[in-house]
């Protein structure tokens, strides 16, 4: 083995030495990660953008059905739409999670790719559930936007396969006219009674 740095040969007692010291120094960089994962954890953090704590803050309070936790993250006007519920403003919003909450009971989600700056944002997200109208179940892939205002989500935007959707959730009828405006405005007129329903009662 040459030392580069003077073009002298090493004998096998300096090779063995040299090759000790480095996995030494290996072992207690791995050691030191080991003994302080909090720090490691701080680290991470601190390069994450207030903004996108605050969408996974949101999605870890969904996957716990922390139906209020999730509404503290929301700006008190918050605005929400996705492929079943349209247009909903400020309470209307929280309910409609809280109800999500509430029935789901077998409901399971994951997230990632999350993404902020100081107005925008963007995530991906699932849901494993059974749609409590049919008895089906459901694995819905989800794109998720966001608008941020006084350090709350202002605007929420899910996007998903409709098609894709209906299909699991409704069966034979989704499979044949899932890809059909008339289909979407009947499966939308529902949830919008379903949760009117569901605010009134719990007035």
């Amino acid at each position: 083995m040459c030392d580069k740095r003077n073009g002298s040969v090493l004998t096998n007692r300096q090779i063995d030495a040299h090759l000790s010291h480095r996995v030494d120094d290996t072992g207690k960089m791995m050691a030191k990660r080991k003994k302080d994962p909090e720090r490691m954890k701080a680290k991470q953090k601190q390069a994450m953008h207030s903004n996108a704590e605050l969408v996974r803050d949101f999605y870890t309070c969904f996957a716990n059905r922390d139906a209020r936790g999730m509404a503290a993250c929301y700006h008190p006007s918050v605005e929400f739409s996705d492929e079943v519920f349209v247009e909903l403003e400020g309470a209307q919003a929280n309910a409609m999670w809280r109800m999500l909450c509430e029935r789901g009971k077998d409901l399971k989600i994951e997230f990632r790719d999350i993404k902020a700056n100081d107005s925008k944002g963007s995530a991906h997200w699932e849901a494993w559930y059974t749609f409590s109208a049919t008895g089906r179940p459901v694995h819905n892939k989800i794109d998720a936007h966001f608008e941020f205002r006084d350090k709350k989500i202002f605007r929420h935007r899910d996007t998903f396969d409709f098609y894709a959707w209906a299909s699991q959730a409704l069966g034979l009828t989704g499979r044949l006219l899932g890809w059909s405006s008339f289909l979407k405005k009947r499966v939308r007129a529902n949830a919008a009674k379903s949760l009117a329903a569901y605010m009134r009662v719990r007035k």
